[in-house]
């Protein structure tokens, strides 16, 4: 085998490690807040944060392992790419919670 080759079953090996480790994480992720509110071992409060902090770790490792986003290199475009995800993020929950909260005080 040539070095080009050895050098491209290494990269598919990383990639493929890369991509088994962020599914790992991301089902962990999932299973926490899930296991959470399923078995109500902590108050509503407690496990609001659990869920908001678990969600906000998965954008990280959705950002890591699965766009390949790492932390040396800052491009325009992964700023774009980031940016973008925030606003879409705070357009999803802000507008849940302020639909819910008008829902709640119409009901109230």
């Amino acid at each position: 085998m040539s070095a080009t080759q050895d050098e491209t079953r290494a990269e598919k090996a990383r990639e493929l490690r890369s991509y088994i480790t962020g599914f790992a994480a991301a089902v962990v992720l999932t299973v926490i807040p899930f296991l959470s509110v399923a078995t109500g071992w902590a108050s509503f409060d407690t496990v609001v944060r659990v869920i908001g902090v678990c969600a906000l770790v998965q954008v990280v490792v959705h950002f890591r392992f699965f766009l390949h986003i790492g932390w040396n290199r800052s491009t325009r475009d992964d700023l774009q790419l980031i940016l973008f995800t925030t606003l879409i993020i705070l357009l999803m929950a802000g507008g849940t919670i302020w639909v819910l909260a008008n829902l709640h005080h119409r009901m109230m």
